[in-house]
């Protein structure tokens, strides 16, 4: 008689960061209430909230510069409370005031920090070039303008070879240009890391971010990847006729599964499907002898979940 063993394996995505039950005091007010949520490993996230809604907060605590009042942090399978030391060397942290020595070379101040981390000096040529600072290196950093500080903290966060990046409102008063540029950094380095990104700007979570965390009065309202909120967006076309409409014959159009008369003749049409619909609407009024006098698209956008969940 022969016995066979079957072995079932499960493989799981590592993660970067695990944030269990996270709660935050300062007296009797909560900046964090009960935050959880996880990071895989190569993920960009955008982590977003208005003022006060405790961002900055979980990014501290993220990297030991808090403490939490309540619950459990981890980076690289390292804890937060016991393992600081190794949270810290897993961690490349660009906090939201950029702290510089302006009177230094930029050479020179990423080689002293160099030294700190006890990281080879080669290594600074090395993100020198990766983010973009050959043409600057020669130059004090009080000479740089905003988004050249901001690549000088960026090289410095990596200078150690993280393998997280928690960058606080990396892109705050860069002009469009810096802002692009910035962007496009952030995005090639996340080819290789994990990266935590707070910031208010919905374009900048859409273009770099592979799933968003929105926090507001230090709870976690949404946590959803972009694909997702691309399936869940709804296809709104704002028409405006020549006059009335009957609501019913509106919802005769093909995939119509809600009308709405919002001001006079103006019509908010809902419909369940993501191809582009105008042609559709301009053809039912060309065949039904309706006049339209403007016609174009009103897709929930980011900015507008962000401002419902975070205005209740």
């Amino acid at each position: 008689m022969r016995f066979f063993i079957c072995v079932v394996l499960h493989f799981t995505t590592p993660m970067s960061i695990e944030v269990q039950n996270i709660t935050k005091t300062y007296g009797p007010q909560k900046a964090l209430d009960d935050v959880s949520f996880s990071i895989q490993k190569g993920e960009i996230v955008g982590f977003l909230g208005p003022n006060g809604a405790g961002k900055s907060t979980m990014m501290k605590i993220l990297t030991t510069y808090l403490p939490a009042s309540e619950g459990a942090a981890f980076v690289n399978n390292h804890s937060i409370k016991s393992e600081s030391s190794k949270v810290q060397r897993s961690i490349g942290y660009l906090p939201e005031h950029n702290p510089l020595y302006l009177d230094m070379y930029v050479k020179e101040y990423l080689s002293f920090n160099a030294e700190v981390y006890g990281t080879p000096k080669s290594k600074v040529l090395d993100v020198i070039e990766q983010t973009g600072l050959s043409p600057e290196a020669h130059k004090k950093i009080q000479q740089l303008s905003k988004g050249y500080r901001q690549r000088v903290g960026l090289a410095n966060a990596l200078l150690h070879d993280p393998e997280v990046l928690i960058l606080d409102e990396p892109t705050t008063g860069l002009d469009p240009n810096q802002l692009i540029e910035i962007r496009e950094l952030i995005k090639s380095v996340g080819k290789e890391k994990t990266v935590l990104l707070s910031t208010h700007i919905m374009q900048e979570v859409e273009a770099i971010c592979d799933r968003v965390i929105i926090i507001n009065k230090g709870k976690i309202v949404l946590d959803k990847s972009l694909k997702e909120l691309s399936k869940d967006k709804q296809q709104i076309i704002e028409v405006e006729f020549g006059y009335r409409i009957e609501e019913v014959a509106l919802q005769q159009i093909d995939f119509v599964k809600k009308v709405e008369n919002t001001i006079g003749f103006v019509y908010h049409l809902h419909f369940s499907t993501q191809e582009d619909m105008r042609a559709k609407v301009f053809d039912f009024a060309h065949d039904n002898g309706l006049k339209i006098l403007q016609l174009h698209q009103k897709n929930t956008s980011l900015e507008k979940l962000f401002i419902e969940l975070t205005q209740k």
